[in-house]
């Protein structure tokens, strides 16, 4: 596992990260993980373990708010976490790159493809929780949610992820609405590969087929994973991954 080091944001915040140099001149891979989740991850380990195996640069890190990085989770935004995500392509990052987001993850790698075009190599979503805030958060709450939401500022869900709540902020709601991208189309023209379990319960799979479609590359492809959960961290789920993964970095060299 390499090691940990740290890049300051312009407001002073420490955004911890985790890079392994390239040992040729194949695109790079940076790992954007999902909401909650840190860059110690078991897909972010098996990708850096398949990018040193095969001499590729490999960047993983933490939002502010997450891991080893400065800040409260809290006071994060999909604004915010987007800028923390183009800091560490544009500072860490060496040349073309795949980016690769899981989850909420997702949405954050397509931001940054469509706001770093020519550093995009590939895009790889892994249940990829594009405008989550507004179609699987929002979208979904009951209103008595919506109104504890817009009452106390934070809603406070039970997760089977952790012991602890989930808590949502009501500015992670209307911040999140500010970059939403589905409905315009998302014009990203590096090839795209999704993959998506379809017993996921925290993104259904109708989600990422709507994803797909709002995609306007031609070499966008959605693979669904009949017995696959959220996580996508089963051995054969991380080989699929992994392949994934290289079959872009080298298409790409």
């Amino acid at each position: 596992m390499s090691e940990t080091r740290f890049l300051t944001a312009p407001d002073g915040l420490r955004i911890a990260y985790a890079a392994t140099p390239p040992q040729n001149s194949m695109p790079g891979i940076l790992f954007c993980g999902g909401f909650r989740s840190d860059m110690t991850g078991t897909k972010a380990l098996a990708l850096e373990a398949m990018a040193v195996a095969r001499g590729c640069g490999f960047v993983r890190f933490d939002y502010t708010g997450h891991g080893q990085s400065d800040g409260a989770f809290l006071d994060g935004s999909i604004g915010r976490w987007k800028d923390d995500t183009l800091a560490v392509l544009d500072a860490v990052c060496q040349g073309p790159t795949v980016i690769v987001g899981s989850s909420m993850g997702g949405w954050l790698a397509t931001l940054a493809a469509l706001a770093r075009p020519d550093r995009t190599a590939g895009l790889v979503l892994i249940a990829p929780a594009l405008d989550f805030t507004e179609d699987l958060m929002w979208a979904q709450m009951t209103p008595d949610q919506r109104a504890i939401l817009t009452r106390d500022g934070v809603l406070r869900e039970p997760s089977e992820y952790s012991d602890e709540p989930y808590e949502y902020s009501l500015t992670l709601i209307d911040e999140g609405r500010r970059h939403c991208i589905l409905a315009g189309g998302v014009a990203v023209a590096a090839p795209v590969r999704i993959l998506q379990g379809m017993n996921d319960p925290d993104v259904p799979w109708p989600h990422a087929v709507k994803t797909v479609e709002a995609f306007t590359g031609p070499d966008t492809r959605l693979t669904l994973i009949k017995d696959g959960d959220h996580r996508l961290s089963r051995p054969q789920d991380l080989t699929l991954l992994t392949d994934t993964v290289w079959s872009l970095v080298s298409r790409s060299s």
